[in-house]
């Protein structure tokens, strides 16, 4: 997706096993081309537990639970005047009402269609994902980027300190592009279609950090982990687009940057992916034009009311 003018370049990467934790540690070129480190543990709790259970999204899984989940409830709190019963025909679940009575066949229905949309929510949300619609109004299902980002901040708090003496955490350019750099100089995986893949190929932080790799999706939840710990109350946007992802930030724009409005607020954008080096407010040819012609999805990514600088 990318023409490489200035390429990425991660020069040293290592983990080292120290008792309960891992060192992770790099070095890499920043936009100017400085020579730039980082090290910091993650325990290994953090690093194998968390989001263990995370894989891609298998509808007919899904499906099962729903189904599941829907008899027992009603084996529990049966629905007045009707009998139901369920078959499986081809891989599709179908649903069978009957009763002497129309108006309790339409009400019944109707119950069971909310509670088959309350299950799929809850099983969706179980498993870090929820639906979203493309730039084409397709309805489907990803992970939920905001919220993995979201949790996995507070995981990186022992970074902020050295972040702060490199970039100065009051200046919100110079600390995002910071991280910008890091993360573009980790290597790149290719990312599948977001709606066919349903999260194959996705890297919660921690596995990407472990595996030294990820996919545009995986860096940019990644980016807006460290950019949450590292800033609690600036206002983020994540940005979608056909099989490439940006993120949003509130901060004043410079004249050539490329920027969304959402609620009132201008974001300037930035490109985690790499493997370019773009600074904040710099995009890809092909972001821009699926930014300019309005082919992308956004969704907000704030801090809690909670959140506070330290």
């Amino acid at each position: 997706m990318f023409s490489s003018s200035i390429a990425a370049e991660q020069i040293q990467f290592s983990k080292v096993e120290e008792n309960d934790n891992y060192r992770f540690s790099y070095q890499w070129l920043d936009h100017d081309k400085t020579e730039q480190s980082l090290s910091f543990l993650l325990s290994k709790s953090d690093l194998f537990q968390r989001y263990r259970s995370f894989s891609a999204y298998q509808p007919h899984i899904a499906q099962e639970y729903v189904q599941n989940a829907l008899k027992r409830h009603l084996r529990k709190k049966p629905i007045s005047g009707v009998q139901i019963s369920f078959s499986k025909q081809g891989g599709e679940y179908a649903t069978l009402i009957k009763s002497p009575r129309k108006g309790l066949i339409k009400k019944a229905q109707l119950e069971i269609n909310q509670l088959q949309l309350r299950l799929m929510a809850e099983y969706l949300t179980d498993h870090y994902y929820h639906q979203f619609l493309t730039p084409d109004n397709i309805l489907a299902v990803k992970p939920d980027h905001s919220r993995i980002a979201h949790e996995s901040a507070p995981v990186f708090k022992g970074i902020k300190e050295t972040v702060i003496a490199k970039a100065s955490v009051k200046n919100i350019r110079r600390v995002s592009n910071f991280v910008l750099s890091f993360v573009q100089s980790i290597p790149y995986s290719t990312l599948e279609s977001r709606v066919s893949s349903s999260g194959a190929g996705f890297n919660p932080p921690f596995k990407l950090l472990w595996e030294n790799q990820g996919d545009c999706d995986s860096k940019v939840t990644l980016t807006a982990a460290l950019l949450r710990m590292l800033m609690p109350r600036i206002k983020m946007v994540l940005v979608f687009i056909d099989n490439h992802a940006l993120i949003g930030i509130d901060v004043a724009a410079e004249a050539d940057n490329v920027t969304v409005d959402y609620e009132g607020t201008r974001f300037v954008l930035a490109e985690p992916t790499g493997p370019e080096l773009m600074p904040l407010g710099n995009i890809a040819e092909q972001s821009k034009l699926a930014i300019y012609s309005g082919r992308y999805s956004l969704e907000p990514f704030y801090g809690n009311d909670d959140d506070t600088e330290e």
